[in-house]
């Protein structure tokens, strides 16, 4: 019940029963009741913010102050420090502004002992120096014949006056007096003449500080800032719609630089590989009487078919580990070496010897390396009849060249025998042909949809052709 009691405190709710206790019978009661009703009295009202009553009553509900104080203040003192010094005397005494050419004064308190000291606040007065000129510099160095002696004079008097402040100087400009001068016109004279005296002035020896400032430029820049400004909702959108389509320009040919590196790797990757099996097959024909270990495929870093992993730890280990296919091949690719393999009548899992390990390694990388040629010669193809289509919608009736394409008789495997010779009637298979790229129809893979999509569309492609 006390809990409860609590509660109903916190929540400023009336109780509907009270217990007598011990401090009711002191009257202690009438204390806290007297102090509640006091709470009650500074309650917040309602639609004021917590934060703004924060502001105005404090926890000890002391009433806000008249006058700005330092009062909860953590980082200074609450209370004055009182000591046995004697107090500083002050007086009511004229100052003046070195800032102010007019001499005018003025009054505040101050301490005694400062009297006679300078204004504190003068040292914040700062001014530009503007260079003075001789009439024989004048006229030796800053002569110019669209600018008088009395309307650079005039300038240079603006300048000292409004502290460079050009917009000023050119709204204060007496036009009736001399003529219509434009913002950069005011700097590219004034700057001129500066650069001039310092290099007039500068010692020998001595490289001068220069403040370079191109007028031209300027105009440019202003101009290009207006024509920014009064551009209509209309040039906008357009301007919008042009960004958008050179950002996809942009990325169409990164992505055919891409598919061009690709090419390029798979292309060096199988002109590697035969090389190097001209040169495996000359070799094992002299070292059929001293044999060695043969090394295994995938240890090339160039190539971009299957990369095995190399078992070249110390222990016992199995000789059909090396057989199996990591898990960075894809499904399109195993589906496509299963059927090579079963065109040309050759175990999925051989007998895994040494040198049948090795052959059947490099006929799955020659099929992978196969498999992803054919992907890009059907890429090429499309975008060759998409192009093809384009120039016919676009410009009726211009001649497209014709581009040969590679008949599939000329790619063919020889399979090697164990030993490494080759059988007496080698048996050839069009690869082209056989590896089936565009997947079957019915999968639920997405890229194998977008493809057979494709294919349709270059197959109406070339219905209209």
């Amino acid at each position: 019940m006390e809990a409860g009691s609590d509660v109903m405190d916190i929540l400023e709710l009336e109780k509907e029963k009270e217990f007598i206790t011990k401090d009711a019978l002191m009257n202690d009661y009438k204390k806290k009741k007297s102090k509640k009703q006091e709470q009650v009295s500074f309650k917040r009202p309602e639609g004021m913010h917590r934060e703004l009553w924060g502001l105005l009553w404090t926890d000890n509900k002391d009433a806000p102050p008249l006058m700005p104080a330092d009062t909860n203040q953590g980082y200074k003192q609450m209370k004055a420090k009182i000591g046995s010094s004697r107090v500083r005397p002050w007086k009511w005494m004229p100052f003046t502004n070195p800032a102010r050419k007019d001499g005018a004064i003025f009054y505040h308190w101050r301490k005694v002992a400062d009297e006679g000291k300078d204004y504190p606040f003068a040292r914040f007065n700062k001014s530009v120096e503007i260079p003075v000129y001789s009439d024989l510099e004048y006229q030796q160095h800053l002569h110019d014949d669209s600018w008088t002696r009395q309307e650079t004079d005039y300038l240079f008097d603006l300048c000292k006056r409004f502290d460079l402040r050009f917009i000023i100087i050119h709204d204060r400009w007496d036009r009736e007096k001399y003529p219509n001068r434009s913002v950069e016109d005011l700097k590219e004279r004034y700057y001129n003449i500066c650069n001039t005296l310092t290099k007039v002035r500068a010692p020998a020896g001595t490289e001068p500080k220069i403040r370079p400032f191109d007028a031209e430029h300027e105009r440019k820049r202003k101009l290009q800032l207006i024509k920014l400004f009064e551009r209509t909702p209309e040039q906008v959108e357009e301007e919008e719609y042009l960004i958008t389509e050179l950002k996809k320009i942009e990325l169409r040919k990164k992505e055919r630089e891409k598919k061009t590196q690709d090419l390029q790797k798979l292309i060096t990757a199988a002109d590697s590989n035969i090389d190097s099996r001209r040169v495996d097959r000359k070799s094992t024909k002299k070292k059929m009487q001293h044999p060695q270990k043969v090394k295994e495929i995938g240890t090339n870093p160039e190539s971009t078919g299957i990369k095995f992993p190399d078992f070249k730890q110390s222990g016992v280990s199995v000789r059909s580990q090396r057989i199996k296919l990591p898990a960075s091949v894809g499904q399109k690719k195993t589906k496509a070496m299963e059927q090579v393999l079963e065109e040309l009548g050759i175990e999925y899992n051989p007998m895994p010897t040494e040198e049948i390990v090795t052959h059947f390694n490099e006929l799955r990388q020659d099929i992978v390396l196969l498999y992803e040629l054919k992907l890009a010669l059907t890429t090429c193809d499309y975008e060759l009849e998409t192009l093809r289509h384009r120039i016919q919608t676009l410009a009726p009736g211009t001649p497209i060249p014709d581009i040969p394409k590679p008949e599939t008789s000329d790619l063919q495997i020889t399979p090697t025998s164990p030993t490494g010779e080759e059988p007496d009637s080698p048996k050839s298979i069009k690869f082209l042909e056989s590896i089936d790229v565009m997947g079957t129809p019915g999968t639920p893979n997405r890229k194998r949809k977008a493809a057979l999509e494709q294919s349709n569309i270059m197959k109406k492609i070339k219905h209209k052709i």
